[in-house]
């Protein structure tokens, strides 16, 4: 039986319950008391994209088991899962767990192969956007934060709930905003590319010690530091003490002296996209952008997070309706499917052939020496002025706004509802 994630668990169960098999972390393991006062465990587990929380009863056969199951501990859980008596969250009806060996638990940390490959291409691309950057004090700095911090970057997420909420979440976040980022660039050449590249590097990189996952865990804790100061204070306090330690005192410091703009606005400038990247004061930022860069920064990070949202969203909201789906917050409403691409081959479907053959033949000439034939013009013959009637608006139509027409939806019998 092949092994799945949590997230292919999710989305495969049915009302029907089926055998699987997923390796995952015993995050916690609680052990509680009904209303009635029966005792019950919730336990939950968790991969690197997904968390699954289970309640085995006291009546279920793996009661007597889950109290011998540590917590932070890795298992392979097979058996009997199916969708519970909501519809919606997942049951385990019967199963068994063993623990992993030390060789399985590291596939568990790393991720699916599919994650693996792609956090792995995410880091290379922010490596490979450090090393474009011209700017030496600002190459310098980024290159510097990526040799000391590069194994807690790869563990920290980009959030704790709604968007790259998993482990080396933060890089993908950061790569894909490098990408938009390098590409409005060259559509607004005003902006200052090695700036804004930096920045995004930066811009959350206080979430290394809000958000870090444990060395050999999915477990996300709380810090005191953190929780006193927050990701944007911390940011400004990391970027100042690499400043001090590799740009300041660098050998190359003293030929930096003349350049313009001068080492001192670069620093401020790229602080300044650290403390206000949230774009308002009511959400966290001290201050508002202020700079191109600073905006742009603002809006690279926002765009990657909504569409981090949708991408999650349609793999596990609960269909509501053709196309329709169910909401997934914080975005504001349910969400429809979204429009497909057209088949690029539709678009260079061959031309009849006869249809082409037309438009080859050229029209003939007419002879040189043949005179030019006067036609009379015929007589009009005077029409009564009829005024137009109105047009109707067709019945399987509806019109909205300016008049557009939009097509009413088919009921499932095939027929149209009468228009509002």
């Amino acid at each position: 039986m092949e092994i799945i994630t949590i997230r292919e668990l999710k989305q495969q169960a049915g009302p029907i319950a089926e055998m699987v098999r997923y390796h995952a972390q015993l995050e916690r393991s609680l052990k509680k008391t009904t209303k009635t006062g029966n005792p019950f465990y919730e336990l939950t587990f968790s991969d690197a994209e997904e968390s699954l929380v289970l309640r085995v009863w006291n009546n279920a056969p793996m009661f007597d088991s889950c109290a011998q199951m540590q917590a932070r501990s890795f298992y392979e859980v097979s058996g009997e899962f199916g969708l519970a008596n909501d519809g919606r969250s997942v049951d385990g009806k019967t199963w068994t767990a063993r623990a992993l060996s030390e060789e399985e638990t590291a596939g568990v940390l790393a991720g699916s192969a599919e994650l693996r490959e792609k956090q792995a291409a995410d880091f290379a691309f922010i490596e490979g956007a450090v090393a474009n950057i011209t700017d030496p004090r600002l190459g310098l700095l980024c290159r510097s934060f990526l040799n000391r911090y590069a194994e807690r970057f790869k563990r920290t997420g980009a959030a704790r709930n709604y968007h790259h909420a998993r482990r080396g979440g933060l890089v993908e976040h950061v790569a894909q905003m490098m990408r938009s980022a390098v590409q409005i660039c060259e559509a607004y050449p005003m902006l200052n590319c090695d700036l804004l590249v930096a920045g995004v590097l930066f811009h959350d990189v206080g979430k290394l010690w809000e958000n870090a996952y444990t060395a050999k865990g999915f477990s996300m804790p709380y810090t005191e530091v953190s929780e006193l100061i927050g990701h944007i204070p911390l940011g400004m306090e990391i970027v100042n003490k690499l400043w001090r330690e590799f740009v300041s005192d660098s050998p190359d410091s003293a030929s930096w002296e003349t350049m313009e703009p001068d080492s001192d606005r670069v620093r401020l400038h790229l602080l300044h996209l650290i403390v206000s990247h949230h774009g308002e004061l009511e959400f966290g930022s001290p201050v508002v952008p202020k700079t191109p860069e600073a905006q742009a920064l603002h809006y690279i990070d926002n765009l990657d997070a909504k569409m981090e949202m949708f991408e999650r969203g349609y793999q596990v909201a609960g269909e509501l309706g053709k196309n329709v789906y169910d909401r997934v917050r914080p975005l504001p409403g349910r969400l429809i499917a979204p429009l497909a691409k057209m088949d690029a081959s539709l678009r260079d479907a061959p031309v009849h052939e006869e249809v082409v053959a037309e438009m080859a033949s050229p029209e003939p000439e007419p002879e040189p020496d043949a005179a030019p034939v006067e036609q009379a013009e015929p007589e009009r013959e005077e029409v009564p002025e009829v005024q137009a009637a109105p047009e109707e608006v067709p019945q399987q139509m509806s019109v909205a706004g300016d008049g557009l027409p939009i097509p009413l939806p088919v009921d499932d019998d095939g027929e149209r509802p009468e228009p509002f």
